[in-house]
């Protein structure tokens, strides 16, 4: 099922950019895109919204006040150059906040954040499969964006700026940081166990010493994540 979004910020070559980035992503629709907070305010009130991605410093109305000013509203995806709005942004309960210029990556990450938080609020959380077991990203690979279900994953290998993400049956290599990868990833389901290696809780068969099995590979544990690593397993 497709989202339902709205863009809304006075700068028109920011406009322009938002759509042509949620227009390469199959997931997400976009219904309007709006240069003031009025504007935006008066399609909500009209259209079913999924999903609002808002600047902040716009005339008449900042993105801030709008929110306040709604009783109710969709996920939000803020967008702003300024980054001293963040914590007041996430008092108001906004999926992300997304500093300008960001990357089309960034932006599927934060896009993505809003299809797991709907996941997990569907009422087919309560079937017989796990809703988690759905949840997946979209990771950018030889200029094409691979869909890696959260199951999938065994572990993950940094290797300078880039990660190979591990399954059973292959790998994917990404360009990204593992500190970056690992922001997207489910709490609870995988943990950091040494600054090269994150690996799927659900995949170790035994931690000995200073090494975790995985499969047939063995992944060695730093230090200061061993702490951390027993207490995810207790």
């Amino acid at each position: 099922m497709k989202l339902n979004c709205i863009v809304v910020d006075d700068e028109p070559i920011a406009r322009d950019i938002l759509a042509r980035y949620i227009s390469q992503i199959p997931y997400l629709n976009m219904v309007a895109a709006c240069n003031d907070a009025f504007e935006a305010m008066q399609l909500l009130n009209k259209e079913d919204i999924d999903l609002v991605i808002l600047d902040i410093n716009m005339p008449r109305l900042t993105g801030l006040d709008m929110l306040r000013s709604l009783k109710k509203y969709p996920a939000v995806i803020i967008t702003s150059a300024y980054p001293e709005y963040a914590l007041e942004g996430f008092e108001l309960s906004v999926t992300d906040y997304l500093l300008k210029p960001f990357s089309f990556p960034r932006f599927v990450q934060a896009t993505e954040k809003v299809v797991s938080k709907n996941q997990l609020q569907s009422p087919a959380s309560s079937s017989a499969m796990p809703v988690e077991d759905h949840g997946f990203l979209m990771v950018k690979s030889d200029k094409k964006l691979a869909k890696v279900f959260y199951r999938e994953i065994l572990y993950v290998e940094a290797y300078g700026n880039y990660i190979f993400i591990h399954r059973d049956q292959d790998k994917i290599m990404s360009k990204q940081t593992l500190t970056q990868f690992e922001e997207q990833l489910p709490v609870g389901r995988f943990v950091r166990i040494h600054k090269s290696y994150i690996v799927s809780l659900k995949a170790i068969k035994f931690l000995e010493g200073n090494e975790v099995s995985i499969g047939s590979k063995k992944l060695p544990v730093g230090k200061v994540y061993r702490e951390k690593l027993l207490n995810s397993l207790r």
